[in-house]
């Protein structure tokens, strides 16, 4: 017997400690999608409608730089999450983001969310911080690359 959207979102470290109602109220936002290997999941400058967990595959994070092309920033894997600019006006995207095989995913609705958070205080402060948490967790790891690629900017 397949399992309900609630159910497998319950697996997933994100959610982990949060009320099955809130978990139940976020699946209603949710749909699972796939994309084949080299599909383009979305594009810097596109509308940010949503953001997706991703169940299965691999999917790179970055910018296309001219002349370099493009600069992968990340790499993302089942369990994480693509996609925050859902959460912030103007709802665009900063990041282009492709499937490196096929992905399976959930994707939720940025405004089905929002309204859900805005009638909710307690549930929308709840994901803002756990948006957050993995927005600090994705700074740091920037942070981390930056220092490998340019050093600590001391002369040799």
């Amino acid at each position: 017997m397949p399992q309900q959207l609630d159910e497998v979102l319950a697996q997933i470290p994100f959610f982990d400690g949060m009320a099955e109602d809130e978990i139940a109220l976020i699946a209603g936002c949710g749909r699972n999608v796939h994309f084949d290997e080299g599909a383009t999941i979305f594009r810097q400058g596109d509308a940010a409608d949503d953001f997706y967990v991703i169940r299965h595959g691999t999917v790179a994070v970055g910018n296309f730089v001219p002349p370099r092309g493009e600069l992968v920033i990340e790499t993302l894997e089942a369990g994480d999450l693509l996609g925050w600019s859902w959460l912030f006006p103007p709802y665009r995207t900063h990041f282009d983001a492709r499937a490196l095989s096929p992905v399976r995913a959930t994707q939720f609705d940025g405004k089905c969310l929002r309204d859900k958070c805005a009638a909710d205080p307690a549930l929308g402060f709840d994901l803002m911080s756990r948006f957050a948490q993995v927005l600090i967790e994705r700074l740091q790891w920037t942070r981390l690359r930056l220092f490998d690629l340019y050093g600590n900017g001391h002369s040799v």
